[in-house]
């Protein structure tokens, strides 16, 4: 059976096939490393606090539920995916 791949598998499989991809040295080091970046990136240490309107809330809240996520969770999952540049505005 053939498994169907997504764009991003098909050219990640590509470059391994191509022999595009370089063994790490120290595997051990650079885990330790990567996973240094992660828990920083991931690290929620600073606290926002906003005032908006009980409409938004609410409209927040319910997103959220559908989303399965608590609703502070959703906003900052929200936030990130803008100052990543992964969330755009929805062009009418």
């Amino acid at each position: 059976m053939k498994t169907k791949l997504s764009m991003e598998e098909q050219g990640i499989l590509e470059s391994f096939e191509k022999c595009g991809w370089v063994p790490v040295k120290n595997l051990s080091k650079r885990r330790a490393e990567l996973m240094k970046y992660a828990r920083k990136t991931l690290k929620k240490d600073k606290r926002l606090n906003i005032r908006i309107s009980e409409r938004d809330l609410t409209e927040l809240q319910k997103k959220a539920v559908s989303e399965g996520l608590p609703y502070q969770t959703y906003v900052s999952s929200i936030i990130h995916k803008f100052v990543s540049g992964k969330l755009r505005e929805a062009k009418n």
